[in-house]
């Protein structure tokens, strides 16, 4: 039990005496957060503080493998595992660190986080089975690695996302530490245990530096450091022990941003956005929205996470279905949470699948149109055949009409028109392009005039003219030959 104490109590210390040494680093290097449009402070901010948490924890957690004592011989028999965890952890810290200097694309850290977990599984961190109710075990089988993997890359993001308030990832994952070091000690799972209270200790130390009004940000390099430590030390636990309630815990501990990371990455699929776009309506704004402080909101969230973590504690007791029930009730009343601010709306989400659905049918039509039309083009032998090919392209893309006016080097001007069905009377909404169409070394003036029926939306008007566009561009005739041709009277 010293070396418990000893090992909080050491990183506690470090963090308090190092990071006010990062926030002066931080204002040498610049490397500090200027308030922006999905920023909530409004000066600037060193955001460097993950080094301050790396070295506290790190620091404390290194010399427990020198230790004469019960958990230094733990420690030394899974020294390949735990010199990994540390190593990829620290690969992860000093790509986040990069990131908040530098800056870095969201792939490269995902794929530096991917890779990562994949060294963990290589040498045997990874979950293998899991334990559902006393005498069940799950075998995941060749699933492990792949599970393991999504495991630790979610978490670390979800960790990451969080933080966007002061003091908000820094609070929530001390408060996940601290059950997980508890279920830890519980079932005696030295190696959880000491890293649990290590990055207890940093965190709680910065944190006293980070609650608002915020001195220092933790960074990426912080968020994704904690993150990343917090789910490969519940995976290296896992692989010797099954208990469902080492995956549980951490789950319900880190509720709020696990859900709130699904939501956003449904949110963004929805609207057909980058799944790494900046957002704003986040779990966090959307209380600061509802009229609630920085501060209170941030208090609102701890509490929050207190209470499903605490609860959650009641399943190291329970190994059999109530385990089970309790853990979905508490992640039913996590889900009640987001309803009640408003981060998720099930009428809405279904209505934004809808609508997503249907805009994917009318594009596999619309692509349909436009490959069949390609081909009648490329028939087209002489400009007759050409100008039947624009009106038939005219009445697949529903436009309401295509005129086409040429003019030649003596002023003289032809007008030939396409009229479809769809007419300004007969349509609440027309859209019209002007398509200039030129050749090199011809004194012929041309140009398309086109008005498309806003059919659902005004971007599927803008993809059926552009798609027209295209049509033009790859299969004009020469300009010449056209306006020799006799033009007939408007159709």
């Amino acid at each position: 039990m010293m070396t418990y104490f000893a090992v909080w109590f050491g990183s506690l210390f470090l963090a308090l005496v190092l990071t006010p040494a990062v926030i002066w680093l931080a204002r040498r290097v610049g490397a500090v957060d200027r308030p922006g449009v999905r920023t909530v402070h409004t000066r600037p901010v060193p955001r460097i503080g993950g080094i301050a948490i790396f070295v506290s924890a790190v620091g404390l957690i290194v010399p427990v493998l020198f230790l004469d004592n019960q958990i230094g011989d733990v420690f030394r028999r899974a020294s390949l595992q735990i010199s990994t965890l540390l190593g990829t952890a620290a690969l992860v810290f000093f790509v986040g660190l990069v990131d908040d200097l530098k800056g870095l694309p969201a792939r490269v850290k995902l794929a530096v986080e991917v890779t990562a977990a994949m060294l963990l599984c290589h040498v045997g961190v990874r979950i293998s089975a899991l334990e559902i109710t006393d005498g069940y075990l799950l075998h995941l089988g060749q699933w492990g690695a792949p599970l393991t993997v999504l495991w630790i890359v979610g978490i670390t993001n979800a960790v990451n996302l969080s933080d966007g308030l002061d003091g908000l990832a820094a609070g929530v994952s001390a408060v996940a530490c601290a059950v997980i070091a508890i279920f830890a000690v519980y079932s005696q799972n030295l190696v959880m245990a000491i890293f649990m209270l290590a990055l207890l200790g940093g965190l709680s130390g910065f944190l006293f530096y980070n609650f608002n009004p915020a001195k220092i940000f933790m960074g990426d390099c912080g968020s994704l450091f904690v993150g990343f430590t917090i789910a490969a030390s519940s995976a290296m636990c896992l692989t010797k022990s099954y208990a469902l309630v080492g995956l549980a815990l951490p789950v319900l501990a880190l509720g709020i941003p696990i859900f709130d990371t699904l939501f956003a990455i449904l949110r963004r699929f929805l609207e057909r956005r980058s799944l790494f776009a900046p957002d704003r309506s986040h779990f966090h704004h959307r209380l600061i929205d509802l009229g609630l402080k920085q501060r209170y909101a941030v208090l609102a969230i701890y509490l929050s996470t207190c209470v499903a973590a605490g609860l959650g504690l009641f399943m190291m007791v329970r190994r059999d279905v109530g385990a089970l029930v309790l853990f979905a009730c508490i992640l039913l009343l996590v889900l009640l949470l987001f309803r009640i601010v408003g981060a998720v709306r099930l009428r809405g989400t279904l209505a934004a699948l809808q609508d997503k659905y249907a805009m994917a049918c009318r594009q596999r039509k619309e692509r349909r149109t436009f490959e069949d039309l390609e081909l009648r083009f490329r028939r087209a032998r002489d400009a007759g055949e050409w100008w039947q090919a624009v009106c038939d392209a005219g009445k697949g893309l529903n436009f309401a009409w295509v005129s086409l006016m040429s003019r030649d080097n003596e002023g003289n001007l032809d007008t030939r028109v396409w009229r479809g069905t769809v007419t300004p009377l007969t349509s609440s909404r027309i859209v019209t392009m002007s398509l200039p169409v030129r050749e090199a070394n011809s004194q012929i003036m041309m140009e398309f005039e086109v008005a498309i029926a806003v059919d659902g939306s005004l971007e599927s008007a803008g993809r059926r003219g552009a798609l027209f566009s295209r049509l033009i561009d790859a299969h004009g005739p020469a300009l010449d030959t056209l306006a020799a041709c006799a033009v007939g009277p408007a159709e």
